[in-house]
């Protein structure tokens, strides 16, 4: 286990991760670690003592993602909590396409079983409020959500999905979602 980083270090790696996730949402797969460090305020050689490749900074901008999708659905809850989580999932997903793409190329070294427990976990408290509360039916598993949730996110992603579209889109979902009475 690595030791835990100086707060002067920690603000640098949250910093590149910040520029990183913007640099290639604006700018794509071909977008530079050097203008990572550019609009991180740091040198080069900061993004590569955190990051020794750009895979390795790849991996921990998604890594970053699952984890900030997880608290997210963490604090939600209720009857319409995995609603709610469902429509901020899908309207995120089309500002990571770059990343994906990037990641998709392969050779990142991203355990993504590791990374998507916590997101799972959390998206299963939210059916499990939602099925409590009488919003979803009760013979919706946690794996067919799942499937929906990534199988909407990459139409969002690859699709070229408008908001229109998005949310057409998710209220045929969640008719399929809600409890028959």
């Amino acid at each position: 286990m690595d030791p835990p980083l100086r707060a002067d270090a920690q603000r640098n790696r949250a910093r590149i991760l910040d520029a990183a996730e913007a640099v290639f949402s604006e700018l794509g797969a071909g977008a530079s670690t050097e203008e990572v460090a550019r609009r991180a305020g740091v040198a080069i050689g900061t993004v590569f003592r955190h990051f020794p490749t750009k895979d390795d900074l790849l991996a921990a901008i998604m890594k970053r993602l699952l984890a900030r999708l997880a608290a997210s659905a963490g604090r939600l809850g209720g009857p319409d909590g995995l609603f709610e989580f469902f429509t901020g999932m899908v309207a995120e997903a089309a500002g990571i396409r770059a990343v994906v793409d990037l990641l998709a190329r392969g050779g990142t070294d991203i355990r993504l079983p590791d990374a998507v427990g916590p997101l799972t976990a959390a998206v299963g408290e939210l059916l499990g409020q939602a099925q409590e509360a009488g919003t979803v039916s009760d013979g919706v598993r946690l794996p067919e959500v799942m499937a929906l949730l990534v199988s909407v996110s990459q139409g969002a992603l690859y699709g070229g999905w408008d908001a229109e579209l998005r949310t057409r889109t998710l209220a045929v979902v969640f008719a399929g979602l809600k409890q028959r009475s």
